[in-house]
Formats: C-alpha cells, sequence, structure tokens
C-alpha cells in the first residue's frame, strides 16, 4: 500500500490555525493521488503484472467534550448550531478546503467558543476516491487503455455509495459501540459526490454557488434574471461583483480593476454547446451572500436532485419562485400564493422523511416573503391580502392529475384546504427540512384548471410578461430582508433535533 507520510493528529485552540492545517492535510493527499495517477497512466501495465495498491485519506476534526459545560454568553440558547448535545466524542471528515475554508472557519470557532476543548485534527480512514481528488477541468480516461482502466480499481479507491449515504441527516444513524457521534450532516466523500453532481446537473462550478438560492420551474425568470444581473455587472457601485451563466462564463462588474477574483473565486469558461438539466445563474458577492437561480424545470425529481446536492453547501436559505394552478374561485391569475403548509403527493422523499413528519412554516422567511411582496408592489393592508393567499400548497408527481377517475384528487386537496398546488414546492420545503436548509414558497397563479381557465399561447405569454418581472423582484427583495435580518436569525430551531450536529 502506497499513502502519503503519516501526520500525527494535532490538537488546535485557534480557529485559523486548524483550518490551515486541515488545508495542508488535504491539498497533500490529493496532490498524492493525482501525482500516483499520472504515473499509473504512463506506466505500462499487462493485465497480470503485480500492482501495488494506492490510498489517501481525508482529513478529519474531532471534539472530545469530557462534561457539558457551554462557556458562551448565551451564545447556544441564541443559535441553533456551534455546540454538541453532551459529553463525548465528536468526529467528521472534510474536504475541499477552497470551498470551505471561511465555513469551517466559523464552526470551529463556535465549537471552541461553546466548549473550551481543543479540536483534534488528523487524516483519517476514510478514503479518498481518485475521481474526487482531480481538478475540476481534469479528464484522464481517455488516456487509459482497457488494462488500465479495468485494473484502476484494484489500484486506487473509487466511489464507493454504501459511505454516501444520509443516515445523518434521515436520523436514521446509528454509530456502532466506541464510534464517535458525527459532526456535520455530511462527510467528505458524500460531499464530493454532490459537487460532482452539481457541475454536471448546473453546468457550472459549485464554487460559484451564492448562500442564498432560488429554484424557479420556468425558463421565464432565468431571462429576466439574466437581464437584472448583466444591468447590475454594468453598475459600478453594484454591492455585486460577478454574474455567472453555465459554462462558467463570468461577467465582471464595471470598474473592479485589473484582478477582480475573490480567492474563493471558480473557474471562468465558455458557453456550453447546450443547456445542462438545471442551469445554474449566480448573482456573486463577495462574501458569497449573493444569489444563485436554479432552473430546476417541471417535477419533484429534479426538484430533489437540486436539492439534495446543493445542501452539502450549506445555504442559508432556499426559496422557490414558480407558477401554480389556483384552487379557490375568488383567485385570479397573477395573484400570489405564500405557502404556510404542503400536502406532500410528490413520493420522492417518501423514503427518507415519512409523511407523517410535519413541514413547518418558518416565520423569518414567511415575514421576508410577506414583505417583499409589501416593498415591490407597493400593496399593503386589504389591497395585499386581496392578491397574496396564505394556505397550503399541495404538491403532485402526476402532472394530469385533473384527468384520474372519480375527481379524487380534487377530494383530497379539498380536504386539506389546498389553494393552489404545483409540482416541486413540497419537495424543496420537505428537503430543507431533512438537511437544515431554511425554505420558502412565494407561487403566482398561473391558470384555474378546476375552473376551466387554462392556459392559452396568447394568454400565457401575456402573463408572463406581466408577472414575471414583478416576482422575481420580490424574490430578490425577499433574499435582501433576510440577509439584511442577519443569518444568526434564520436558521431556525424547528429545524433541529434534540440529538443535532454542531455544524450548521
Amino acid at each position: 500500500m502506497q499513502t502519503p507520510p503519516f501526520v500525527a493528529p494535532r490538537s488546535f485552540t485557534d480557529p485559523d490555525a486548524a483550518v490551515d492545517h486541515v488545508r495542508a492535510l488535504y491539498d497533500g493527499a490529493a496532490a498524492f493521488l493525482r501525482e500516483a495517477l499520472q504515473a499509473y497512466i504512463h506506466a505500462p501495465l499487462d493485465p497480470d503484472d503485480p500492482i501495488d495498491r494506492v490510498r489517501a485519506t481525508y482529513p478529519f476534526v474531532r471534539l472530545q467534550v469530557q462534561r457539558q459545560r457551554l462557556l458562551g454568553p448565551a451564545g447556544p440558547r441564541r443559535l441553533s448550531y456551534g455546540f454538541v448535545a453532551g459529553p463525548g466524542r465528536y468526529e467528521t471528515t472534510l474536504t475541499r478546503p477552497d470551498l470551505f475554508a471561511d465555513y469551517w472557519r466559523e464552526q470551529f470557532a463556535l465549537l471552541l467558543a461553546h466548549h473550551g476543548e481543543p479540536l483534534e485534527i488528523g487524516l483519517s480512514s476514510e478514503p479518498i476516491p481518485v475521481h474526487f481528488a482531480l481538478g475540476e477541468d481534469a479528464a484522464f480516461e481517455g488516456e487509459l487503455d482497457a488494462v488500465h482502466r479495468a485494473r484502476l480499481g484494484e489500484v486506487f479507491d473509487l466511489p464507493d455509495l454504501s459511505a454516501m449515504d444520509d443516515g445523518i441527516a434521515n436520523g436514521t444513524h446509528c454509530p456502532p459501540p466506541g464510534a464517535p457521534q458525527p459532526l456535520a450532516l455530511f462527510r467528505g466523500a458524500r460531499i464530493d459526490y454532490s459537487l460532482q453532481r452539481l457541475r454536471h446537473y448546473s453546468g457550472t462550478s459549485p464554487a460559484w454557488f451564492q448562500n442564498f438560492v432560488l429554484f424557479t420551474n420556468y425558463g421565464f425568470y432565468v431571462d429576466e434574471f439574466v437581464r437584472l444581473g448583466l444591468a447590475e455587472m454594468a453598475r459600478p457601485d453594484s454591492e455585486y461583483v460577478a454574474f455567472v451563466e453555465p459554462g462558467n462564463v463570468v461577467t465582471w462588474r464595471t470598474g473592479l480593476g485589473a484582478d477582480p477574483r475573490p480567492a474563493w473565486a471558480g473557474p471562468e469558461g465558455s458557453a456550453p454547446p447546450r443547456m445542462p438539466q438545471m442551469p445554474a445563474y449566480h448573482l456573486v458577492r463577495a462574501d458569497r451572500s449573493g444569489i444563485t437561480l436554479v432552473n430546476i424545470g417541471v417535477g419533484p425529481s429534479n426538484a430533489k436532485t437540486a436539492t439534495d446536492h446543493i445542501a452539502v453547501l450549506r445555504p442559508h436559505a432556499w426559496l422557490m419562485l414558480g407558477h401554480c394552478a389556483g384552487l379557490r374561485t375568488s383567485q385570479q391569475l397573477g395573484d400570489y400564493v405564500l405557502a404556510h403548509a404542503y400536502v406532500r403527493e410528490d413520493h420522492v422523499l417518501d423514503e427518507e422523511l415519512p409523511l407523517w413528519v410535519p413541514i413547518p412554516a418558518l416565520a423569518e422567511i414567511q415575514q421576508a416573503l410577506e414583505g417583499a411582496v409589501a416593498d415591490v408592489t407597493g400593496w399593503e393592508g386589504a389591497a395585499l391580502k386581496r392578491v397574496l393567499r396564505t394556505g397550503t400548497v399541495a404538491s403532485t408527481d402526476n402532472r394530469n392529475w385533473e384527468l384520474l377517475p372519480d375527481n379524487l384528487p380534487q377530494r383530497r386537496f379539498s380536504q386539506s384546504r389546498a389553494v393552489a398546488l404545483d409540482m416541486e414546492s413540497a419537495t424543496i420545503a420537505a428537503n430543507g427540512f431533512r438537511f437544515r436548509v431554511p425554505y420558502g414558497t412565494l407561487l403566482c397563479v398561473s391558470d384555474k384548471p378546476l375552473y376551466g381557465a387554462i392556459k392559452l399561447p396568447g394568454m400565457a405569454d401575456r402573463f408572463y410578461r406581466e408577472r414575471v418581472d414583478q416576482h422575481l423582484r420580490i424574490g430578490l427583495r425577499a433574499i435582501e430582508r433576510l440577509r439584511a435580518a442577519g443569518v444568526d436569525q434564520l436558521h431556525s430551531r424547528k429545524l433541529r433535533s434534540f440529538a443535532e450536529v454542531a455544524f450548521q
């Protein structure tokens, strides 16, 4: 077995020094694997040749709490994260310091402040799959002949799905006796797996993703977001520094100077020959608190896929802005629906999150969305209530639910008091609950199929022109409100269990 030189675990009481050591360990391990892969590619190899195995492992961070004594000045009573539940040994593996160094620094600082115990940093026993150690633009399979391809798994660790499940997030993880408790929802390999998928589905590097995410199910919102994003880049006084489109096409803000790139910035590229499945667009702030818009298209499967992978980036909030069917006679096309409850008939999360688990509305998100509607439209009081309905949103995986016999879906939606129906919102909210990411939904009524008001081409075009711009601006304004209120107030205790991981 070929491995990097052994590095003994070290204890740290300074979060910056701890992060620097994690970076050194990870960069050394990744470089070791890349060099070994290059040597393997270029060395002659017969099918029966003896061959050495090569392995490098993820860094770990460990906290050992002897007794529960929270030292911070009421911090744990205010925050929903940053501390462990009780005495014991807690641990997680870490990856990609280029993306997560600032995040780790905050988590490490909170643990040190709240518990007064040092953090131990070392190399774990969890192998780094060789695919995950490569740079984002690396491609090597074309250089491998049939023998090298066939024997790759004999030499290097490949992605192991058994080490990437979501048991911690789902509340089903049970460490064996003597094993440490988890410090974070995701371990290194699970994060790396999602980063690979995220780049594939979104068409942009994970490095460009911002801490506030908007999801939509229509391309019209993308067109308007691109227009607004490029307009921001033409303003020298804009709070945003870059606008990124699929293919990592970056437009920097006017007047930034010769080298505007933040230290964490992702790669720059060119427009792809075809659009990815769920294209992402990023209005970037230097502190990563900008806005990412993802067009997930139609259906709960895409909604789950996108949120499964974005969750590893630990965003501060994600919001759904899309179109829905209005289910009440009093609604008009163009009215807004602010979801305060969800009927989950999407079925894509039934195994991970049982249907008996309630998905609560989060006050901070609800207030931000309602306030944003008032800010953008100028409506207030009775006028606001006439066009903004708060109620239950039903999400279904059957686009043609209206055609099922005996009106059974309609009966269920009526019994649930649903006021609107779509195919994505409950999935996004449920996965936000599952992954402890604050969530919210503001939909716009685009048709009323129960009452014969279906979308016709001319009517739809007029509706889109009149409402998409306003709806998107409401979403952007809601994020501005959330950002201004402070993320400390945003991460609700409603999303945390009574035996919760410490990392946000």
